[in-house]
């Protein structure tokens, strides 16, 4: 007969082996040095349905905040379930996630110097995403790595590095995942980056709640917004805005949209 204690310890791991066995078989993780950042980084990677048993090339996607892609445990505040939605269409795409740097988060997803929160180092990471993780991907994966075929997405501050990634790389990134960006972090740099970039033609999906407690999220969105609209003719139909009823700043948005704006993407 199991005692009070004995039988809590077998509660606890059989819960973190339940935890461990859901994990898809598919996602792998691995480190690579970042020299930009002065750090290791760790990379978590999906890969397709079949990907194994086929010789085909593969899209890809770069999502920040990889902690909160793909596994409860890991997460902030719930995860994604890239994984799991990914399978449930058999979508025919690799997802790399990047985790991010801890207490360094906000100097990594912001372009530039917050003067109370501080920050700024996005050109580093991005450097680092461009130039040293992504040749290891293209090198070690069977992927698509033409801009057409190369996505990048996150959401709050990974919204707003994805959106200046496309400004800053168009020629690596053709489409974006811009989901509830915090634009108001460099709200006047940014304008002034875009006034000075000449066209964009990459496909853009914006998404945000119209609950996520910032009464600037959705008129700031529109802002960038109507300034790509400046750079292309809208009968392309390269980008598209969804604002959710009801929605706030949180995975459960960001989980329930994410197989649209995937669709819509690709």
């Amino acid at each position: 007969m199991r005692t009070p204690f004995s039988f809590l310890i077998f509660f606890i791991f059989s819960c973190l082996f339940a935890q461990e066995s859901t994990l898809n078989t598919r996602v792998s993780t691995f480190t690579i040095q970042a020299p930009q950042l002065q750090s290791t980084k760790k990379i978590w990677v999906y890969l397709p349905k079949n990907y194994e048993i086929s010789s085909k090339k593969y899209p890809v996607i770069y999502m920040h905040d990889a902690q909160n892609l793909f596994e409860t445990k890991s997460s902030y505040a719930g995860e994604w379930n890239v994984d799991e939605t990914l399978d449930s269409i058999s979508a025919q795409v690799i997802i790399v996630g990047i985790e991010h740097g801890g207490a360094k988060r906000i100097d990594e997803l912001t372009p530039f110097t917050h003067p109370k929160y501080g920050g700024g180092k996005a050109d580093n990471y991005l450097d680092f995403i461009v130039n040293t993780l992504k040749p290891e991907i293209d090198k070690t994966y069977r992927t698509k790595s033409d801009a057409k075929n190369t996505a990048i997405m996150g959401s709050s501050l990974g919204g707003l590095v994805s959106f200046y990634a496309a400004l800053k790389y168009p020629k690596v990134f053709g489409k974006v995942g811009c989901f509830s960006p915090s634009f108001w972090f460099n709200r006047n740099e940014l304008h002034t980056v875009m006034e000075q970039t000449p066209e964009f033609k990459t496909k853009i999906y914006f998404l945000c709640g119209d609950n996520e407690g910032d009464a600037d999220v959705i008129p700031d969105l529109e802002n960038v917004e109507k300034w790509v609209n400046t750079k292309r003719c809208e009968c392309k139909k390269l980008n598209k805005k969804v604002i959710v009823k009801g929605g706030q700043h949180n995975e459960k948005l960001w989980r329930e949209s994410f197989k649209k704006a995937y669709l819509w993407l690709f």
